[in-house]
Parts: structure tokens; sequence; C-alpha cells
């Protein structure tokens, strides 16, 4: 098991990363001092299917929690305020408290409700995520982000709050569907690209092994995208300044998922196209070399991560004026030198972004 340490001042935690964690939860959150009464927030498949809700009640009712589960549709549709309002009654006719726990059980979309719900209900109670898609693992379960979508654009409403705990178990990633699988490993390339050269040859030379979803190379892999993430949240934990890189592929990615109609395109096939813009708008403005360009196309190609769906270029510039990045008409965009290291850019002409979207539309 991999273990690394989120150091935020009040509010440090650690992630662990490894196989057959579930059905150690009980144990793993034991000195965490939760009060009793836990709301588990996953999704049907994980409750009635594969059974991984089940393993996680066993072992936190073993060590003396009173469990109650909360089942969430999956899907982009569930973050929305109407779930976050259900969900809150629901666990509150559940007989939790200010002093209670809610457990998030699933991909990002149930990390980001749950949390968003535990950060506002009681005016914030306790939180530990459970991530168990690639996606969650790497990215969204890690730095405090919780919110939900409003038809006008994705991650609208929402606010930081840090969970006390993230278990990661990489033998979940075993029964994900095929696109949903590739579509984590577009934050894993995304990782590579804004702060590692070496995480990035890994990724090309062991992408066969990576699409085999062997053990132990996904434990290497996760805990090292893990360590990235950690580095960038300590150094800003509330995006001020620095974490705003972590946005690479992002404002665009962001833009396409809202114009084609959430689930139509995954978050991941959504970031690839993001990042394969940004860098192409880092080409034109002469910042990263034409070869780094080709390399993350191929290695994105490789992934099955190019999505082929149409957008207009018109309908995405329409909802990246909305990103909630935006300020005073000023858009800071993040654009990269090269695999491995990355740039903010403020953007106020469109011009160069405009042909970049018509070069590389969808």
């Amino acid at each position: 098991m991999n273990t690394l340490r989120v150091n935020l001042k009040g509010r440090a935690y650690d992630i662990l990363v490894g196989a057959n964690l579930l059905c150690r939860s009980g144990d793993l959150i034991r000195r965490l001092e939760l009060g009793r009464r836990i709301g588990l927030v996953t999704h049907p498949a994980l409750a009635e299917t594969y059974g991984y809700a089940s393993a996680v009640v066993s072992s936190l009712r073993e060590a003396g929690h009173d469990v109650s589960v909360v089942t969430i549709p999956p899907g982009e549709e569930s973050k929305s305020l109407d779930q976050a309002a259900h969900l809150c009654r629901e666990l509150v006719r559940a007989g939790l408290d200010r002093g209670s726990a809610i457990l998030s059980l699933g991909g990002g979309v149930i990390g980001d409700l749950a949390g968003f719900v535990a950060a506002t209900l009681f005016r914030g109670i306790a939180f530990v995520n459970l991530p168990t898609t690639l996606l969650a693992q790497v990215d969204s379960s890690v730095g405090g982000k919780t919110g939900v979508n409003l038809p006008e654009g994705k991650n609208l409403v929402g606010t930081f709050h840090q969970p006390r705990l993230v278990v990661a178990d990489v033998l979940t990633l075993r029964t994900l569907p095929v696109r949903e699988f590739r579509s984590g490993l577009a934050e894993v390339v995304k990782h590579a690209m804004i702060a590692d050269q070496e995480l990035f040859r890994i990724l090309e030379e062991d992408a066969d092994r990576i699409l085999e979803r062997d053990p132990p190379t996904l434990q290497a892999i996760i805990g090292r995208n893990c360590a990235i993430k950690a580095r960038v949240v300590e150094a800003d934990e509330r995006e001020a300044g620095m974490r705003a890189v972590l946005n690479f592929g992002h404002t665009v990615g962001h833009a396409v998922e809202a114009a084609a109609g959430y689930g139509t395109i995954t978050h991941g096939e959504a970031v690839a196209y993001g990042m394969l813009v940004a860098t192409a708008l880092s080409v034109r403005r002469g910042l990263c070399p034409p070869a780094d360009a080709s390399r993350l196309e191929r290695l994105l190609r490789r992934f099955d991560l190019v999505p082929t769906a149409c957008v207009s270029p018109e309908l995405v510039e329409k909802y990246i004026v909305r990103d909630k990045k935006m300020r005073d008409g000023v858009l800071q965009f993040v654009l990269t030198p090269g695999v491995g290291s990355v740039t903010l850019a403020p953007i106020s002409g469109w011009m160069d972004l405009r042909e970049v979207l018509h070069d590389l539309q969808v």
C-alpha cells in the first residue's frame, strides 16, 4: 500500500493506494475518530452488482459504526442542486448529525456531490472519499473541490471541503467499462504533461500494461499522480494561483462537455481534446515544440481518447465565455512549453483560440 500525505495546515490527510483496501475500511478510518453514525453515498451498481458497498458496510459495522446507505443514480445529471437537496434530506432522515461523517463510494460525480453535501450539511461534517474510478483516484478525490453543475455550465456551484482520508483500491478498476477506464487516463496524461516528464515516458512505454489494468502498474501510476496533485494543492489549496495549472485541458474540455450535452462525451475525452487545443495554441504562440505536441497526440490516440462527436467551435466558445475563471473578459488559459511543464497565459483576444478550435473541431 502506498501512503501519501497532503500537508495542509490543520487539515492534513492521507491518501492510501493499494489492493483490497475497501474490505479494510473500518480499520483504515478508525484512527480518524469519526462519529458513530456514517452515511455511505454510492450508486446502485456498486451497492447491488459488484458488492463494493457491502464490503465497506461490513467493515464499518465491525468497527462499531451505524451505517446508512444512500444510492444516487450514476452520471453527470446527478451532480445537481436537486440531487444535493435530496441527499441532504435522506441523510437527515437517517439520523446523521453534526458529529457524523459522510463516505463517498464511487467516481467523481458521487465524490463531488457527497463532498458538497458534507461541506454544507450542518455547516460542514467529516468526509471520507473512497474513489472507485481511475478518474476519481488520480484527480477529483484529492484536493477538496466539491460542487454541482448548472444547465449553464459545469461545477458552477461548489466549495472547498478537504476529506479526512482518501482510500483508492486499485482492484475496483477491474470492473470499470473500457470507455470509463480510458477516460481516467486523460487526467493521468494531464499530470504528466504539467509536471512529470518521466511519468509521460512511463505512460508511453507501459501503455499495454496500463490498458490491461495490471494492479502493480496502476498502483505505481496512481500513487505518482496523487503525489503531483498533493504538491499542487499544498501550495495553493483554494486555487488562488498555481493550482490553476491543474486546469490544463479543462477550460475547453468543460465547454465541450456542456456544449455536447453531459454524457455524450466523457470527461476524459473532453479533457483530451482540451489538451490538444491548449498544446496547439502553445505551438502557435511559439511556446511548445511541435514534436511535443505530436507526442501528446500519439499518446492520447493510443489510449483512444480523441473524441469523434461533433460540436461546433462557436458553441464551444459560447460555453468558454461562461467559465468561472473568466475575469472582466480575460481568461487565464493554461498553456504548455512542452512535456512536463505548464504556464498561465491571459487570453482576451479570441482570434488564435478560435482558429485552433476550427482546425481541431470534433
